[in-house]
Formats: structure tokens, C-alpha cells, sequence
């Protein structure tokens, strides 16, 4: 986890309307995003996930896509991207999401009852999308077998906390006096 630390360690932070926010290429997409950082975090998810028995893989767009397609094609396990937008297919679920800084509705396609899902993400902050999610996953009928993010802030109160679903990350964070402070990670 090196290169996630350091990383981490070296991210910008921005403050949006008095939100410390740090900018990081997996959670925002720049600074650019090295093949060895995505490598490093995708190695580290398959070791760590629930992947027997898995059908599909689920992430909300947009920032889990890049984690999810590199898992996808290193496990053979479909891929399904929450959408930002509604296209009226059959069998499309919707979904309201609500995060510390926006608010939207999602559209899922292509899980069915019985489906035995892994949920991955970039980051959990305040764990609006995730709970919104797995709802909504739980709604369909399908088996929430894992959920894994990257980056887990620890300060803040989310809402995946008293959820039935256990929350994996590989490292989690802090925002202390204006940096980030990595307070936990994953080892294999």
C-alpha cells in the first residue's frame, strides 16, 4: 500500500463551503492517475474481497468505474455501473443518492433477484451512496456478498455505520489541520 499511502499523504486539500476535501486521482481523477497506483489498489481488492460466488460486480458511477473495470478484467466477474442517468430500459431500478456535497437519482439495470453482487467503490465519506445503493440492491432481491472502497474517510459520520453490511476499505484516513493523516489500512 505504498502507493496509496504516499499518495494519500501528498494529496492537495480544498475546502468547499468549510468541507475539507482532498483531491486524489482515484476519488477525483487528478492529478492524472498512475497504471501503478490502480494496479496496486486493484491487487490489493482481490485479495481482500468476497469473490467466490460472486455474479456481478456493482459500482455507482463515476469514480468506482476505473476500479471496477480493472477488478472486472482481472476477475472475470460482469461488470454493472450505476448510472448518473435514467434510459427507461426494462427491468431499471432507480435510486436517490445523497452525499455531504450533492444529491441526485441512479439508475441500476441488469441486477436480478437472486444475484450475488460485489459492491466496489472509491471512497466512503458520509456513506450516502452506499446505503442508497445496497437499499436498493436489497429491494431487487439480490445477495450484497462484499462491499470494498478504496479510501475510507474515518472522520466522518456515514451512514453505512449502522447498515447491515460491513464496509471494507483498504486504508482509511483523516483530515487533520488541513492534510490528510492515514489512521488505518489493509495489509495481506
Amino acid at each position: 500500500m505504498d502507493q496509496l499511502r504516499q499518495s494519500l499523504l501528498e494529496a492537495p486539500i480544498v475546502e468547499k463551503e468549510g468541507y475539507q476535501y482532498f483531491v486524489h486521482p482515484i476519488s477525483d481523477g487528478v492529478p492524472m492517475l498512475r497504471p501503478e497506483l490502480l494496479r496496486e489498489i486493484v491487487i490489493r481488492i482481490i485479495r481482500k474481497a468476497e469473490l467466490e460466488n460472486v455474479d456481478k460486480i456493482v459500482t455507482p458511477a463515476a469514480m468506482g468505474i476505473h476500479i471496477s473495470t480493472a477488478v472486472s478484467l482481472m476477475t472475470d466477474i460482469p461488470l454493472v455501473v450505476i448510472r448518473k442517468r435514467r434510459y427507461g430500459l426494462a427491468g431499471e431500478v432507480s435510486l436517490h443518492q445523497q452525499t455531504g456535497y450533492s444529491e441526485s437519482e441512479m439508475y441500476i439495470n441488469d441486477v436480478e433477484e437472486g444475484d450475488r453482487v460485489l459492491v466496489l467503490d472509491d471512497l466512503l465519506s458520509t456513506g450516502g451512496t452506499l446505503a442508497a445503493v445496497t437499499e436498493a440492491l436489497e429491494d431487487i432481491g439480490a445477495d450484497v456478498v462484499d462491499i470494498v472502497v478504496a479510501i475510507r474517510k474515518a472522520d466522518s459520520e456515514s451512514e453505512m455505520a449502522d447498515a447491515d453490511h460491513v464496509v471494507k476499505s483498504l486504508i482509511d484516513i483523516e483530515m487533520r489541520d488541513g492534510e490528510v493523516a492515514v489512521v488505518g489500512e489493509y495489509t495481506d
